[in-house]
Formats: structure tokens, C-alpha cells, sequence
């Protein structure tokens, strides 16, 4: 399928939907002039939610919860984490010279406080006023998130 502008297949990603007290967490990683939301692209033989529990760690030194616990506390590498999809977002991958993006957009529970990992520059806590710091993908998650009551104007 080429339908990822320039002739080649979107770019596929997924991210983190974090709200917390109406506003949204965002990264920005070294080198990179715009937010986006905590995520990245699968590794092969990755599903959706391994790959987002993967990026957490790396990203925010955050481990996602997993889904099943059986006795103690298991790894989110060891078991399926209880991430829920909630949307999918496509858009221009800002910064790839049109290249479009189909970024798959999770919910769910992390253990721990997000600490910006070697990879990360920045995190922030945004409202849809700071829209313009945001690359195109999390300006309409912002959109929708305010539409949807979830995240402060300002």
C-alpha cells in the first residue's frame, strides 16, 4: 500500500493518551522542534500494546501496568499490558517531507512518574493553547480531547 504520500506506506506508530488535571503529556525528543505524544514505532513481532509498553520504559522510565497479575507484580515484557485503543490519527508525519502517519492512540495505567529517558529533550503538560508546539498528529488529539471534554482550553 503507498498511500503515505511520496509513494510509500504511512508511517505507523502508536502513542500514549496521558490527561491528567485537564491537560495532555507530551514529548519532545533531541533534535526535534515540535511535541508529539509518547509512542514510537512497532519492532517486528511487536502488537500494539507491547510496543507502547516498550516505548514507556525507554522514553519516561514508566512501566505499564499489565493486564493480568498473577501473584507478584510481572513485567509489562513478560505480560499483555492493559492498554485499551482509543482512536487512530492520520496525518502528516511532521518533519518526514509529507510523508503521511497512521499513529494508533492508547489508553492505559503506568506505574511510576514520567522522567524524560537519554531519548527525550523535554516532557510538558499541555492545554489546546499550546497547540502550536505540537506536531500536526497531536494538534488533532488535542482537538479532540478538548472536544471531548478532557482537556483545558487553557
Amino acid at each position: 500500500m503507498t498511500d503515505g504520500g511520496n509513494g510509500t506506506a504511512p508511517l505507523e506508530s502508536v502513542a500514549w493518551v496521558c490527561v491528567r488535571d485537564g491537560r495532555l503529556l507530551a514529548v519532545r525528543t533531541r533534535g526535534r522542534d515540535a511535541f508529539y505524544l509518547p509512542g514510537g514505532k512497532l519492532e517486528p513481532g511487536e502488537d500494539g500494546p507491547r510496543a507502547l509498553a516498550r516505548e514507556l520504559a525507554e522514553e519516561l522510565g514508566l512501566t505499564a501496568v499489565p493486564a493480568t497479575q498473577a501473584g507478584p507484580a510481572m513485567p509489562a515484557t513478560s505480560a499483555m499490558p492493559a492498554m485499551s485503543r482509543v482512536f487512530v490519527i492520520e496525518d502528516e508525519a511532521h518533519g518526514q517531507g509529507g510523508r503521511r502517519l497512521r499513529m494508533t492512540c492508547y489508553t492505559g495505567e503506568a506505574q511510576g512518574e514520567p522522567t524524560p529517558g537519554r531519548e527525550i529533550a523535554e516532557l510538558a503538560w499541555l492545554t489546546a493553547q499550546e497547540a502550536d508546539r505540537c506536531a500536526p498528529a497531536l494538534r488533532q488529539v488535542l482537538r479532540r480531547l478538548v472536544a471531548e471534554g478532557r482537556v483545558r482550553h487553557r
